[in-house]
């Protein structure tokens, strides 16, 4: 009976991990296509995305512009093909900078642990009381508008997220017995912390930054729709969907729902791609 039973889990485990591989076959391909979008758009966009043509304002979908055009006549592909790069870029480099700061933190806090963890918990638990979106704004009225002020904001508001997840995983390698043998081998904290513990602990990493891009997405296009961000005319998805509000009111559409969706999609995919690689990780461990 218990031979029986186990293998009934085994192959329950094993169509379960059927089931879900192709949905992470799907994210990753749709997240890799999103990232190429971002490189070669503005190769690829058919038109100038800053050059205005009035006579050709406020236009529906058609054959010379796929996606119509803006108040000012702009083709709304292009700009959404060229914003994309500016709107993956920004978030690309938050996550980068929450993964380094909060895997540090995470290291360093699982390494020492005793009064040097609990002072960095119970300062994780102070961040995580911290709006995004409120430092973001803060931060840009300080430093001004632009790109680099909301992402440094939310890469740092971002860190303790990641700091929790690596956290947690780190203490658990801290304590394994190969950390134990380098040490009366000798090795140095740092180099054992640096190419082990942060190798190790990587995967985990990767997942929770995946998961964490789509919402630097929306937390960087947000900020631009409140005019904090990226300044017009500068195409940008967040940018986009706040020049559509006033297009909105004519029955123009067509910016807004092409930059909102592009936003939404982003975010759904990686969200999936971030939670599948997550399972995968923790189920690893």
């Amino acid at each position: 009976m218990a031979i029986t039973w186990r293998g009934a889990v085994e192959t329950s485990r094993r169509r379960l991990g059927s089931l879900g591989q192709p949905v992470l076959v799907m994210s990753g391909v749709l997240a890799g296509l999103i990232a190429l979008l971002g490189v070669i758009g503005p190769w690829i966009a058919p038109y100038d995305p800053d050059a205005a043509d009035i006579l050709a304002a406020s236009q529906g979908p058609s054959g010379a512009h796929w996606f119509g055009t803006d108040s000012l006549g702009r083709d709304i592909l292009s700009r959404v093909l060229t914003g994309a790069r500016l709107s993956l870029t920004a978030s690309a480099l938050i996550v980068l900078i929450s993964a380094f700061l909060g895997t540090t933190l995470a290291i360093f806090s699982a390494w020492h642990g005793g009064w040097v963890d609990r002072m960095v918990n119970r300062f994780l638990n102070v961040m995580f009381s911290v709006p995004g979106i409120l430092v973001a704004v803060l931060a840009s009225a300080i430093f001004g508008a632009g790109f680099w002020a909301p992402v440094l904001a939310l890469g740092i508001v971002y860190m303790p997220y990641m700091a929790r997840v690596v956290r947690s995983v780190a203490i658990r390698e801290r304590q394994r017995p190969y950390v134990e043998s380098l040490q009366l081998a000798k090795m140095s904290s740092w180099r054992i912390c640096v190419r082990h513990v942060a190798v190790n602990v990587l995967p985990i990493v990767v997942a929770q930054a995946t998961y964490g891009l789509g919402a630097a997405l929306a937390d960087f296009a947000a900020v631009s729709f409140l005019g904090l961000g990226i300044q017009p005319p500068t195409s940008e998805w967040g940018v986009m969907v706040a020049d559509g509000r006033s297009e909105l009111l004519n029955g123009e559409f067509q910016q807004t729902l092409a930059a909102g969706t592009f936003v939404v999609v982003t975010v759904i995919v990686f969200n999936v791609l971030g939670a599948q690689l997550s399972s995968r990780s923790g189920g690893r461990r």
